[in-house]
């Protein structure tokens, strides 16, 4: 079992240095992508650290595009990775000056690709440790649990906070977690700063692109 796992590992990171290109951006329905490859997609407020998390786990620096204005990230954007599968950055969501009616046409956008995206194995929702689940947070956990698409949550700028305050965090989410029918019961915990984490979450995603 040791060497399967650590042979598994050996493939996950060899998964994420394959290609990693941008195939699509689409804000409108149109204009997303055939489903061709098992697809997992990552949302989270913005600033959660989203894309530079994306940026982490591919080993580059600007597949996603970072920014310190919140709200950066304004469309589906698709990227290709390896022939294996395809990663989803989602808008970021939570930020209250966004216009409604941007806020509108996101949320019509993002919940018919939700609902109608087959090869969606998983969502990956990214949570800043500091600030544990906003009400926005639980917003989209409400969406994917309508929509049936499984979600993970995954703490982000776990650098950041002590032991015992991430321990703190991880439980009580584990609490609200058990509430939500979609949800996925392990937490994972990462740092794009220090790459704690990075190797789990790459095995999970890795583990998802097999089973398509």
């Amino acid at each position: 079992m040791e060497q399967e796992s650590e042979n598994f590992e050996a493939y996950a990171q060899w998964l994420f240095c394959q290609p990693c290109d941008f195939i699509a951006g689409a804000a409108q329905l149109d204009r997303i992508p055939e489903a061709l490859l098992p697809e997992v997609a990552f949302a989270g407020r913005s600033n959660v650290g989203k894309s530079s998390l994306i940026n982490a786990l591919t080993n580059r620096k600007t597949l996603a595009k970072t920014s310190k204005t919140p709200g950066r990230t304004q469309q589906l954007n698709f990227f290709k990775l390896g022939e294996s599968v395809v990663l989803v950055d989602m808008p970021g969501y939570g930020y209250a000056e966004v216009s409604k009616a941007q806020q509108k046409s996101w949320h019509h956008v993002l919940t018919s690709y939700l609902k109608g995206r087959v090869n969606l194995r998983r969502c990956f929702i990214l949570v800043d440790s500091r600030h544990g689940l906003k009400a926005s947070d639980l917003e989209m956990m409400k969406l994917l649990d309508n929509a049936a698409v499984v979600y993970q949550i995954v703490l982000t700028k776990c650098d950041k906070v002590t032991a015992s305050e991430f321990e703190l965090q991880k439980e009580t989410i584990s609490q609200a977690l058990k509430k939500h029918t979609a949800s996925f019961p392990e937490i994972l915990a990462t740092s794009s700063e220090t790459k704690e984490g990075l190797l789990e979450l790459k095995c999970a995603i890795a583990a998802l692109g097999e089973d398509g």
